[in-house]
């Protein structure tokens, strides 16, 4: 009696989370990414995470694992928060922006959509004003989307870090298009 054969598809390897610092205006950024397994560069559109105050990427650090399956996914540490050097007089929402385009210009990354959080999302609004060829789909968790029109635009409960992932994880992924 001859067997069927059967093949399944071994199962894709987990993201890389790692860390990594790059130049901006302010000195050394922080930022905490997750490359899929292939690389990164030739899958979807990127991810740029913003945290609210304090500021730390480590706000995202839950979420990158499952964000970066299918897509690099970028949380950093916004200039004077978590690891990132600060800016010598301070620094508000256009400033913060101006040092995450540094970023994007570093990594030479064209259009990222954005995951904006609390205080973040002042930062998202000035990163859209200053280069609205470069922002796709944003996602606002704990804020008003203020400044923030002309883009696909969903709004969610991120809980902190310590909160359940998966539901979010989930509605993330279906709007921005992620398989």
């Amino acid at each position: 009696m001859a067997r069927k054969l059967t093949t399944r598809a071994a199962p894709a390897p987990p993201p890389r989370v790692r860390r990594s610092y790059f130049d901006c205006r302010y000195g050394q950024l922080h930022v905490h990414h997750a490359i899929p397994a292939s690389g990164g560069f030739d899958e979807g559109t990127p991810l740029l995470c913003l945290p609210g105050a304090p500021g730390s990427g480590r706000f995202f650090l839950p979420r990158l694992a499952a964000l970066g399956a299918d897509r690099s996914v970028y949380a950093p540490d916004m200039p004077g928060s978590g690891e990132s050097d600060a800016p010598a007089g301070g620094a508000g929402p256009r400033e913060l922006a101006a040092a995450m385009g540094d970023f994007l210009d570093s990594m030479r990354l064209r259009r990222v959509d954005l995951l904006a959080h609390g205080e973040g999302v002042a930062v998202a609004a000035a990163l859209l004003a200053a280069r609205p060829e470069s922002i796709g789909r944003i996602v606002v968790s704990g804020a008003e989307p203020a400044g923030i029109s002309g883009r696909p635009v969903l709004r969610i409960d991120l809980p902190g870090p310590d909160g359940p992932v998966e539901p979010q994880v989930v509605d993330l992924k279906g709007f921005l298009g992620f398989t």
